[in-house]
């Protein structure tokens, strides 16, 4: 079994099924974890089934109190952060000639921009103690692309690409930053789904069956450990060999 004990990690977007299911592998392994939302029912939810969790509503859209919101949790963890999982996001889907501005800018701006801004005040505080992880949460779809989701997949995208360049600027400090790629995971959203496009879809897949929440926070739970100590700059796909990289 995993051991996360003694690690303070900090996960953004808990209140979703993956976040769920992440919150509750790590706290499982024993991690201290400082969990996120913006939904405060959700929240509220969170804070009933972990009595002793740190639960903090924050909007990471709100580039201007990142840096504040980072100082608050780091003296939670009494000046040490060891993991930082970026998992908060949005989709706001449209065809590319139908998708407004707006559509694009806010997507973006919450994927891609808040990720950057909380990885960047992040690292401030474990290049003092030249240790750390970043773990972001992207999608298959940041490197095969999807029909309406011009915005998203590009958010995704550019995720992967801003990770190998922290990857590279801060490995000698001993700080890691890796991606896990999700593929087609059974959510609510998906339930959605009607049979014949969910038959479709896993026609798609090597395993032929979609991925459960637990296959994320596995692998989450793993790159979070000393066993990943060695990875940096990569990706994990977890999609049952829906596109192979």
């Amino acid at each position: 079994m995993i051991n996360l004990k003694n690690l303070n990690i900090i996960l953004t977007g808990s209140t979703g099924v993956i976040g769920n299911s992440i919150l509750d592998k790590l706290i499982s392994a024993g991690a201290n974890v400082l969990a996120t939302g913006t939904n405060e029912q959700k929240l509220n939810k969170i804070r009933e089934n972990y009595k002793n969790l740190n639960v903090v509503k924050f909007d990471i859209s709100n580039h201007k109190s990142i840096d504040k919101f980072v100082e608050d949790c780091s003296k939670v963890f009494s000046n040490k952060i060891d993991v930082l999982i970026n998992n908060a996001g949005v989709t706001q889907d449209n065809l590319s000639l139908r998708m407004s501005e707006e559509e694009w800018k806010k997507v973006i701006n919450i994927n891609l921009t808040s990720t950057f801004l909380i990885s960047k005040s992040v690292i401030k505080k474990m290049l003092r103690l030249k240790n750390g992880k970043i773990i972001n949460i992207t999608s298959v779809v940041g490197h095969t692309g999807n029909i309406g989701q011009a915005n998203y997949a590009a958010s995704k995208a550019g995720i992967i690409g801003m990770s190998k360049s922290l990857a590279l600027e801060y490995g000698k400090k001993n700080i890691t930053v890796n991606c896990v790629s999700p593929g087609f995971i059974i959510s609510d959203m998906t339930a959605k789904i009607s049979e014949e496009h969910k038959d479709f879809m896993k026609s798609r897949i090597s395993l032929n069956k979609f991925g459960n929440p637990e296959d994320i926070a596995n692998t989450i739970a793993f790159m979070s450990s000393n066993l990943s100590n060695y990875i940096t700059g990569e990706t994990i796909h977890v999609n049952g060999g829906m596109y192979f990289s």
